[in-house]
C-alpha cells in the first residue's frame, strides 16, 4: 500500500534544494476539495494502485476522484467525482484498479497534519511532511480540520455537462519543446514526437523513466545545471528520457528536450508502468488555454449551487458493480425525487456508451415507498 497525505505542494524552498512534492494529479485533488467545500490547497490522501481500508470516526463529507480503484462505502459501490455524506463508523474500501493509478480522497475541512515549510505534503525520500514523513500504515489515525463556514461544510456538484476523465492504457501527452531542445537535432526531435514509449517499472514520484528508442544529443548530455520544471523530459547520457514529477530534484545538469504541459501532468500521473506514452507538440498559448479550461471547471464548482444532503443525485444504474449516475439531456445528475410520480412507473428512452459500445434501451423508474428499481 502506498497512501500518503498530499496537498498542492511546497513552494518557495527550491533554492534550498527542497522539492515541491504534492499530489501528482493535482487537478484531481483540487477538484475533490472543491466538491466537499474545502480550500483549494487542503490536504487529502493520494492512494496508489491499492487503496486502504478507512474507517470514519465522525460524520463527514468525502469525495473520491482520480483513478478508479473500485471504491465501496459500507460494502456498496461509491460513485466517484461527487460529494458523499459519510456517517460515523462508515468504512471506505477499495477493490481493485480499473482505470488509472492514483485516486484522491478529500475529507471536509482537509486533513490536519503539521505544516512543514508551508505545506502538509509528504516527502518520502527526505522523510518529512505529511503523517510523520511516511506512507500510512495500519492503525494510523488522522484528524480533519474544522470545515470552513459557520454552518459546516458546503458540498458542491460538478457543473452540468462536465465529463469526468477516463485514462485508458495509451496516453497522448502534450509537450512544449525545450528548454534545451537546441541540444538535440531534428532526428532526435522526430524520435520524441513520432515514437511510442513504455513507462518503465523503474518509475516513482520523482520521475517516469521511459523505455523505447534512444534519443541522441548533438554533442553531449551535460549542461550548466539549471532549475527542473515539473514535467521536464530530461535526457541523460544513455539517451533514455525521464519525465520529472513532483518529488524531482530542484536542479539538474542534463539537457531537457521538452516539458509536459501543466494540464497533462495529472493524466500522465495516472499512467501505469507498462502502459504506453506518445508525445504531441503544442505551443505555450495552447498550454495556457488548457490551464484556463481546468480553472474554469473549478470555479464553476465553487460558485455553483450546494449539493445539500437531501438533494444529492442518487439515481444510478449499477453495471458490473460500478455505479453510473442517471443524467438529464443537459448532463445534470437526476435525483430520485425527480424520477416522477411516486405512485406510478415511468418509462424513459435512454442511450449509453460503455466500453466503446453504444446502447439504446428503455429504463423503467418505479418508486414504491422507499423502494426503487
Amino acid at each position: 500500500m502506498l497512501t500518503t497525505v498530499q496537498d498542492c505542494g511546497r513552494y518557495g524552498f527550491q533554492r534550498f534544494g527542497v522539492p515541491v512534492s504534492g499530489a501528482l494529479d493535482e487537478f484531481a485533488l483540487r477538484l475533490a476539495n472543491a466538491l466537499v467545500g474545502n480550500d483549494d490547497g487542503a490536504a487529502g490522501l493520494e492512494m496508489t494502485v491499492v487503496g486502504p481500508v478507512a474507517r470514519f470516526l465522525a460524520d463527514t463529507w468525502i469525495a473520491v476522484t482520480g483513478a478508479d480503484l473500485s471504491p465501496k462505502l459500507d460494502g456498496e459501490p461509491l460513485p466517484q467525482w461527487r460529494a458523499t455524506r459519510v456517517s460515523e463508523g462508515g468504512e471506505l474500501t477499495f477493490h481493485g484498479m480499473r482505470d488509472g493509478m492514483r485516486a484522491y480522497l478529500a475529507v471536509a475541512g482537509g486533513l490536519d497534519v503539521p505544516v512543514v515549510m508551508g505545506s502538509r505534503s509528504t516527502n518520502l525520500k527526505a522523510r518529512f511532511g505529511g503523517y510523520e514523513g511516511r506512507r500510512l500504515e495500519k492503525g494510523d489515525v488522522l484528524s480533519a480540520l474544522p470545515p470552513r463556514g459557520e454552518d459546516g461544510p458546503v458540498p458542491r456538484r460538478l457543473p452540468g455537462g462536465y465529463i469526468v476523465p477516463t485514462y485508458g492504457e495509451s496516453h497522448e501527452i502534450r509537450v512544449v519543446l525545450g528548454p534545451q531542445s537546441d541540444a538535440f537535432g531534428p532526428e532526435a526531435i522526430a524520435t520524441l514526437l513520432e515514437s511510442s514509449f513504455e513507462i518503465s517499472l523503474d518509475s516513482d514520484r520523482m520521475g517516469y523513466r521511459l523505455d523505447g528508442p534512444v534519443i541522441n544529443h548533438k554533442q553531449g548530455p551535460d549542461i550548466v545545471s539549471d532549475g527542473n520544471p515539473p514535467g521536464a523530459v530530461q535526457v541523460p547520457g544513455d539517451g533514455v528520457p525521464t519525465i520529472l514529477l513532483a518529488d524531482r530534484g530542484t536542479t539538474g545538469g542534463y539537457a531537457k528536450i521538452a516539458t509536459v504541459i501543466t494540464a497533462d501532468l495529472g493524466r500522465l500521473a495516472q499512467a501505469v508502468p507498462g502502459q504506453t506514452v506518445v508525445f504531441k507538440e503544442v505551443d505555450v498559448e495552447e498550454g495556457h488555454r488548457l490551464i484556463r479550461e481546468n480553472e474554469a471547471i473549478l470555479t464553476a464548482i465553487e460558485s455553483g449551487p450546494p449539493a445539500a444532503e437531501n438533494s444529492l443525485p442518487i439515481l444510478s444504474v449499477v453495471v458490473d458493480g460500478e455505479p453510473y449516475e442517471v443524467v438529464d439531456e443537459e448532463g445534470k445528475p437526476v435525483a430520485s425525487s425527480e424520477a416522477g410520480d411516486p405512485a406510478s412507473a415511468k418509462r424513459h428512452s435512454a442511450h449509453a456508451e460503455v466500453g466503446g459500445q453504444a446502447y439504446d434501451f428503455e429504463v423503467e423508474i418505479r418508486r414504491d415507498g422507499e423502494s426503487r428499481t
